[in-house]
């Protein structure tokens, strides 16, 4: 088989999770220089999966955005991203988006409090059929466009993972959250069984 359709094959990997990462983002990197997608946005709670992109980019050539989990998460008014791990993104010019999840938010104070769905958490939950990952790369690109830190002219790559960790790369075409049914999933990269 030659490189070129080696590359376009979709990987599975028979667990999800961290020990996935550095795979995950070598055929991330790699399909997307093929497709001529410069654009990586990328969930990273601690920075790790996102130091390990910028690793195998060409900063001059390509832009990662990172997008973290809100404040509060886990713990009220806690910022599971420490200030010296989102410094050592931010020194390599990688901005990060700490804001409310785009597929739960405000839904998810109403679920907690009443019990019961909202729209935006059913949309997840659907996405999560596909796995954590999917539904991750179509939040995390959401939450980007609408913080205006990814173009939306073009097909970005979206990098995901279940719990830490990348294990899930597509790419995507975006939207923002007043118009998520223009979201695309263009191409599964590589996800787990």
């Amino acid at each position: 088989m030659d490189s070129h359709t080696k590359s376009t094959e979709t990987a599975y990997f028979s667990q999800p999770g961290k020990e996935c990462t550095e795979a995950c983002i070598g055929r991330a990197v790699a399909r997307a220089r093929e497709r001529g997608v410069t654009t990586y946005v990328i969930a990273t709670t601690s920075g790790y999966s996102a130091l390990e992109l910028y690793k195998r980019i060409d900063p001059a050539l390509e832009r990662i955005v990172a997008v973290s989990h809100h404040v509060g998460f886990k713990e009220r008014g806690v910022d599971r991203m420490t200030p010296e791990q989102r410094e050592a993104l931010e020194a390599r010019g990688i901005p990060v988006l700490t804001t409310s999840h785009a597929l739960s938010g405000v839904g998810r104070g109403i679920s907690n409090k009443f019990g019961y769905l909202t729209p935006p958490e059913l949309m997840a939950q659907t996405l999560r059929l596909f796995g954590q990952g999917t539904k991750v790369a179509c939040e995390i690109t959401v939450m980007a466009a609408d913080a205006g830190l990814i173009p939306m002219d073009r097909e970005v790559m979206a990098i995901g993972g279940t719990g830490s960790g990348s294990d899930t790369a597509w790419i995507v075409y975006p939207a923002h959250s007043n118009a998520v049914f223009e979201f695309k999933y263009r191409e599964l990269v590589c996800k787990p069984e």
